[in-house]
């Protein structure tokens, strides 16, 4: 049995919610959808949240590319499609892209190149390049840069 909240029960659990990590519109209206709210409740309850600062798409898209990039050392076309499936503006995703830092980027890539082909045990020539791109294309990284880096590695 799902317990029936009140417009007010509701919104201070969206503000808990929100205030516990960064997220998108999309991800708050999924969960007031999952509490069973009416849309016109729905409606209101987001306009809430915007308005008390609990609910910033641009904050969320910067906070989302960053944690990527440095946790999880994903690429800006992984990072860009994420973002497009949260519904997030272009307007957004170009500002949250620009967070990272192109040094950094390049330093992380090359780290991360480098340590992945330390990991792969295939002897074989071709198969080793193929598995390394694969990987490396997997975590988004823009492929002129994932060939050049291959050739550069395994020649």
């Amino acid at each position: 049995m799902m317990k029936a909240y009140s417009l007010k029960e509701a919104t201070k659990k969206l503000e808990g919610y929100c205030a516990y990590q960064e997220r998108c519109h999309k991800e708050v209206v999924n969960k007031l959808r999952e509490m069973r709210m009416i849309p016109e409740a729905i409606d209101q309850i987001v306009v809430h949240l915007i308005e008390n600062d609990y609910l910033n798409e641009e904050r969320f898209a910067k906070s989302f590319a960053r944690g990527k990039f440095t946790i999880k050392k994903w690429g800006r076309k992984r990072i860009r499609l994420e973002l497009k499936q949260r519904s997030i503006s272009r307007f957004n995703i170009k500002t949250a892209l620009q967070e990272i830092n192109q040094t950094a980027y390049l330093d992380t890539f090359d780290a991360l190149a480098d340590k992945r082909l330390s990991q792969i045990t295939e002897k074989n020539r071709l198969k080793r390049r193929k598995k390394l791109a694969d990987y490396l294309l997997y975590r988004g990284w823009e492929s002129e840069l994932v060939y050049a880096k291959i050739k550069e590695l395994v020649p």
